[in-house]
């Protein structure tokens, strides 16, 4: 493949090197032909005015009618022939312009100006001069219509761009917000229903605790009670037991049984009396601890629910609020997402139009200027051609 791929690319090197030595001969070879041209119309020229001078016309129509006759065919053709020079050098004129220029329509009427009369000739470089010029009013005109078209859709294009790109970021911080605040209210609403379960749960406990203590507290009362009363008994026995051993004790006839009053359990280990004092004192520190317990703990759960009431409230004022914002911010971002739609449609038709401005307002590859440069030398180079016509420049 390589050496076949070596050996076709040489022989396209050796053609194109053929071809272009057979152009640039080709080229000096026209160059020299017109050059031939240019002096066998010179000379021409010259001789028209030789055989159209007395010294030759007038002498050959004195002395040779026949010559006269015949020189006058000769001046015919080289009349003819003198008056096909201006157009000669249009048409050479056009495709040296046409080539200078890079021009298509001053190429393409060299070749016509080489081939049709001289009058019609005159009358296509005026038509195509006219044809020109309306061009140009016609270009001038659509350039100032397209120059604000594209300043006002660029104008356009920016604007909406710029406010696209605005409400995207106006809806993501939305967003962002509303999952904040949903965040929050969820938090938040959970730390009510902790509340409430604990203050449930307090009250549960306290009206639990509350039942034991009176219940505890009346046990004790109603135990003082009764050992009060059992003192109040035994006392009262003893002291009786005492004044009845005391009188058997005055009696001088009586033998003498007992050594002192008596005095029963009273007396043994501080006595039945002193033990049931104990109880007493104990039922009575037991009703006042858990008097004590009991209003402590009160005061402890009315403390808390009071403060778990005020924390409630603030969390539930917070809710509301948060709830409020995220309400706003929902329709706040209702609302951004329609103008985002509606504004990306404008941008989307602002950019349909630029590119369908495009193909007839944006230059592509030659500029306005350099059109415009190449008009103005076109129209020049063909009132040049009309001027080379009209003799105008011809000695």
């Amino acid at each position: 493949d390589l050496t076949d791929t070596t050996t076709t690319k040489e022989a396209d090197e050796k053609y194109l090197a053929d071809l272009t030595a057979t152009c640039q001969q080709k080229a000096s070879d026209f160059e020299s032909r017109q050059q031939l041209r240019a002096e066998e119309i010179e000379a021409i020229q010259k001789a028209i005015e030789i055989l159209s001078s007395d010294a030759v016309k007038g002498n050959a129509e004195k002395y040779l009618p026949s010559f006269a006759q015949k020189a006058g065919s000769s001046l015919a053709q080289l009349r003819s022939s003198a008056a096909d020079v201006p157009q000669q050098r249009v048409a050479e004129f056009l495709r040296v312009q046409g080539r200078h220029l890079n021009s298509r329509v001053l190429s393409a009427l060299a070749v016509r100006v080489a081939d049709d009369p001289f009058a019609k000739v005159k009358k296509m470089i005026k038509d195509l001069i006219v044809r020109l010029m309306e061009e140009a009013n016609e270009e001038a005109e659509h350039k100032g219509w397209c120059d604000t078209e594209l300043s006002t859709n660029e104008q356009t294009r920016k604007e909406k761009t710029e406010a696209v790109e605005t409400l995207h970021a106006e809806i993501d911080e939305l967003e962002s917000s509303i999952a904040k605040l949903t965040e929050d209210i969820s938090e938040l609403t959970k730390a009510v229903a902790e509340l409430d379960t604990a203050m449930a749960e307090a009250t549960k406990l306290r009206q639990e605790e509350k039942t034991k203590n009176e219940q505890t507290i009346a046990d004790a009362g109603e135990a003082q009670t009764a050992v009060a009363q059992a003192l109040t008994v035994l006392k009262e026995f003893y002291a009786k037991a005492g004044e009845a051993t005391a009188l058997v004790q005055q009696d001088p006839t009586a033998p003498e049984i007992f050594s002192s009053p008596y005095k029963g359990l009273a007396s043994e280990n501080g006595g039945v009396i002193g033990m049931l004092e104990v109880i007493e004192t104990d039922f009575a520190r037991l009703e006042a601890d858990t008097t004590a317990a009991e209003a402590t703990s009160e005061k402890e759960y009315d403390d808390f629910m009071s403060d778990s009431r005020v924390d409630k409230a603030a969390k539930n004022s917070d809710i509301g609020h948060k709830t409020t914002e995220k309400q706003d911010k929902e329709q706040d971002l209702t609302s951004k997402e329609a103008d985002l739609e509606g504004t990306q449609k404008e941008l989307d038709a602002a950019l349909a139009y630029y590119d369908k401005l495009k193909p007839s307002c944006v230059d592509a590859g030659v500029s306005y200027d350099d059109r415009v440069s190449r008009r103005k030398e076109e129209i020049e180079s063909l009132q040049e051609a009309l001027r080379i016509l009209n003799g105008e420049d011809i000695a």
